[in-house]
């Protein structure tokens, strides 16, 4: 396994470390090789934020610290998927119980519930709803978006002790696969920090967010 990859299968996560993203893409081409995903979708994208600044003196290669203490990260990229959060908003507002958080602490979307309405979407911060089906003007009026699409953790390779294909192949081990404690651990040694506020910790680790503080 990479060297992101701590842990695989039950109650493991997944989590960017911004300072070692660089936006090469390994990890989108990746994901669409292993799951076949037609190149006009994705289920992980890189973002990018104020592309081509600099950051406050002395902070380039410290995004984390930098908003911690009010100053400018600079450019910034953030590997953007489903993290598979304890608190998934998108499982509380789905009508129809298509969205549920496995024992395994997996989001999981049963296709055949899904009625395409949007509303996890709308209520994901992080963006990792996708819906390649559907027409935008008649989901506003009708709901009818398609069945919803997201990143899966590679919950079939964690089954038989692979990794994440995103992370397995990122040449920067930005994308870290194991417990919040190992998570937390990684970023520690490598002297990185969360690039996220409390409120999304909260959202992605639950009580496991503390092992950050």
């Amino acid at each position: 396994m990479g060297q992101g990859v701590m842990s695989v299968g039950e109650g493991t996560r997944i989590f960017p470390d911004v300072e070692a993203c660089i936006d090469c893409g390994g990890c989108v081409v990746a994901c669409k090789r292993t799951w076949d995903i037609p190149r006009d979708e994705q289920r992980i994208s890189i973002a990018t934020m104020l592309e081509g600044e600099e950051a406050a003196a002395g902070l380039n290669a410290n995004s984390a610290t930098a908003l911690q203490q009010g100053q400018s990260p600079g450019e910034t990229s953030i590997p953007m998927q489903c993290y598979h959060c304890s608190n998934a908003p998108c499982v509380s507002v789905c009508p129809t119980d298509s969205l549920l958080k496995t024992e395994g602490d997996f989001v999981e979307v049963r296709d055949d519930l899904c009625i395409g309405c949007q509303y996890c979407l709308s209520a994901c911060p992080f963006g990792a709803p996708q819906f390649p089906e559907s027409d935008d003007g008649v989901a506003q009026l009708f709901g009818t978006g398609g069945t919803m699409d997201k990143c899966t953790m590679c919950e079939e390779r964690q089954d038989v002790g692979k990794g994440p294909a995103c992370a397995e192949e990122c040449s920067t081990n930005a994308i870290l696969v194991g417990t919040a404690g190992d998570i937390a651990d990684e970023l520690e040694k490598r002297g990185s920090a969360s690039f996220f506020n409390d409120v999304a910790m909260d959202i992605i680790f639950g009580d496991d967010a503390e092992v950050f503080a």
